[in-house]
């Protein structure tokens, strides 16, 4: 509920004593879709427009853990970069740079 509150732009409210008080959040669509056999519901032009959802599937409880460790380290992995754009070459990057160096001779 946060999440769809801050995207929105509205606020939570746990009453609906004085509903002229509460600032509600905007979106241009609300609509169900289905994805496999569940009902999710989308909100679609919202007024922040930087949320986003995620769905992993998969056959076992297992293959979706791996799945979920793997989307997590790619994004932190994002972040990261975002927050230091400078970058130092790896992964075999200076074996190749010489391997190339040697076959051009």
């Amino acid at each position: 509920i946060e999440r769809l509150a801050a995207v929105t732009g509205g606020e939570i409210a746990s009453t609906f004593d004085k509903p002229e008080l509460v600032n509600l959040g905007q979106c241009a669509l609300i609509d169900e879709i289905m994805v496999g056999e569940d009902k999710l519901i989308r909100f679609s032009g919202c007024k922040s427009g930087t949320a986003c959802t995620i769905i992993l599937r998969g056959a076992s409880s297992h293959l979706l853990d791996e799945a979920e460790r793997s989307l997590h380290d790619a994004l932190c992995v994002l972040t990261e970069t975002i927050k230091e754009t400078r970058v130092v070459c790896g992964g075999g990057c200076m074996e190749m740079l010489m391997a190339d160096a040697i076959d051009k001779q």
